[in-house]
């Protein structure tokens, strides 16, 4: 077989090299003409992208009228003279300029905004990186603009957006991999920000985004919400589906704000709340704000370990049994929930067995607020008495069925300080004030899709309900009425929402069950009640804390069929401590409470 002569070998290579030439003229020809039709439709697939956002982000009562708005404006197009016409270029016009190229140019970027990228891209390489790896993606000799697809970077030259790439073997699914890339992009792109993390896990992509400030100019308020819901805050609009009408400090209404809810009651999945914070973060703002909203609805036990005199605007307010500030005061109140809380099973358990409704007193929510507990466990433990945590165990235990909500407040570094039972019941977290990233996974049970800040203002923080996602968390400014530092504007916001205040609010419900229960004020000796048979005056009893008996809506029939006692005995054990529930002044015999 002859050989291919040389000359019979360049003559064949240079037509393959020819060809290729010409195909890769026609392709970049047709490119060049094509790319203004290309531009248009990756513009209507952005555009299409972003309605599809807007729309899952529309609440559902908003979703109709937002339909009969687009089609009036279709049909006014429709009518109009050339509308169709006008509105297709204005349609191809979005398109264009939605799917213009806004990639930067590779090694367009000069000075300092390309250092602080290079910068970046090598503090990523030990994150990134591993020796096993023939071709890194992040190295010390690589290059940035193969990582970084796109960038966006304020007038001060820090980014403001961030897309980059990362290996397939990166480790993307541990919290503590990508807590560590997290802290390190915070770190670099600017501090002082709050920086938010989406992770593509499909695609390895990450994209950094910087997070506007919450606000803070939302007060306390009536709320638009239902008996069993509670708004703990606000949040950022692509976090929930749901927006409420506030008022900012100004008075301004027509602003919608989505909230954070979180519901109680029987068939809540989180009916326990546990709130941690730094002294000052707004913990104590919290459970104010939480109890304005309950007492419409409920009634409140208050106990204050702290001592701080946060909660004595609530003394004498209807809906209030008790604010106790001392530890004996505490013990007698936490024990006399406790009683009310195993009356309350055996009611609801009675009137189930018969196939009737639950009586009012039980269908009304019972909230037990407590404010730093770690402070009376430690004086309990000094003086030798009981410890105030475990007397919650039995709320926080039975208290969903019961209807008996348990919030309770404390320090971060009072968290070992807290119970077992505590911790294992309060599967609704918040907190508020700066925290590090170790100190807000542990408290909320996940990471945060977002870098914490040093400084934050007060009522600042995360929440968190059940196995959720975790939301940024701002709480509506709720401060003490009675403190010199509190502007007029919302000590009346304040005090208007306390039922019986001259500056109350009217949240009268026909459907909310006015039966409360009432602790009783004693004059010496308690008054007998009512023979049932041959039923003895009960026993005096000592309150936790003195408190006004509010009148019943209609008299309720006993929970229970009283028996017949004899002469020398009292209906049921009453102890020398503990309140009275009181079921009406013509229910017959009054609930008495065991003895602690």
């Amino acid at each position: 077989m002859a050989r291919l002569t040389l000359t019979r070998a360049l003559t064949g290579n240079a037509s393959l090299v020819r060809g290729r030439e010409l195909a890769r003229t026609v392709a970049d020809n047709a490119s060049d003409v094509l790319h203004p039709l290309l531009v248009i439709l990756r513009g209507l697939r952005v555009l299409a992208a972003a309605g599809r956002r807007r729309w899952v982000q529309t609440p559902q009562e908003r979703r109709g009228p937002t339909l009969f708005l687009v089609a009036a404006c279709a049909f006014a197009i429709a009518m109009a003279p050339f509308g169709p016409l006008l509105a297709l270029i204005g349609l191809m016009s979005a398109a264009a300029w939605a799917g213009r190229d806004r990639s930067p140019a590779r090694g367009g970027s000069r000075g300092p905004e390309a250092e602080r990228l290079r910068t970046l891209y090598e503090a990523l390489v030990p994150c990134f990186t591993v020796a096993d790896d023939p071709d890194p993606l992040y190295g010390y000799a690589g290059e940035w603009q193969k990582a970084f697809e796109e960038y966006d970077v304020e007038d001060g030259g820090r980014l403001t957006r961030l897309v980059l790439r990362y290996p397939a073997y990166f480790a993307d699914g541990e919290a503590t991999a990508r807590g560590q890339v997290e802290r390190l992009l915070a770190a670099k792109c600017g501090r002082g920000r709050e920086y938010r993390f989406d992770w593509d896990e499909e695609a390895n992509r990450l994209v950094l985004s910087v997070l506007p400030a919450l606000p803070t100019v939302i007060c306390a308020q009536r709320f638009v919400t239902t008996p069993g819901e509670t708004v703990l805050g606000f949040t950022d609009p692509d976090a929930v589906r749901r927006t409420l009408p506030v008022i900012d400090a100004a008075g301004q209404a027509g602003q919608d704000a989505p909230p954070v809810v979180w519901r109680t009651g029987a068939r809540s999945t989180e009916p326990h709340l546990l709130a941690l914070g730094q002294p000052g973060s707004g913990t104590t703002t919290l459970l104010r704000s939480l109890v304005l909203q309950a007492l419409p609805h409920s009634d409140v036990l208050v106990v204050d370990g702290a001592g701080s005199g946060g909660y004595a605007y609530l003394h004498d307010c209807p809906g209030v049994l008790a604010v106790e500030s001392e530890l004996i005061g505490a013990l007698a109140a936490l024990e006399w929930a406790v009683h009310e809380t195993e009356r309350r099973l055996l009611c609801a358990h009675q009137a189930r067995r018969l196939g009737q409704p639950a009586p009012d007193d039980v269908r009304r929510a019972l909230w037990i607020v407590l404010d730093q507990p770690a402070t009376l466990s430690h004086l309990a433990a000094a003086e030798g008495r009981p410890d105030p945590q475990e007397l919650l165990r039995v709320p926080l235990r039975h208290g969903r069925p019961a209807n008996v909500t348990v919030a309770i407040a404390d320090q971060l570094d009072s968290v070992d300080a807290l119970s077992t039972c505590i911790a294992s019941h309060t599967r609704a977290r918040v907190v508020l004030g700066p925290a590090s990233y170790e100190q807000l996974h542990g408290a909320l049970g996940a990471p945060p899709h977002t870098s914490p800040t040093p400084e934050v203002p007060p009522g600042r923080g995360y929440a968190r309900l059940g196995c959720g996602p975790v939301h940024r968390l701002q709480v509506p400014a709720t401060p003490d009425p009675y403190d010199d530092a509190t502007s007029e504007a919302q000590r009346m916001a304040v005090l208007a929402l306390l039922p019986g205040s001259p500056f109350a609010i009217d949240t009268t419900d026909a459907t909310t069950p006015n039966q409360r229960t009432e602790l009783t004020e004693p004059a010496g000796r308690a008054e007998p009640a009512e023979p049932v048979g041959r039923a003895a005056p009960a026993e005096p009893v000592r309150p936790p804390a003195p408190t006004r008996q509010a009148e019943p809506a209609a008299p309720v029939a006993p929970v229970r069929p009283a028996t017949p006692a004899a002469p020398d005995e009292p209906m049921g054990p009453v102890g020398p401590v503990g309140p009275q529930h009181v079921l009406g002044p013509e229910a017959g015999v009054p609930w008495p409470t065991p003895a602690a």
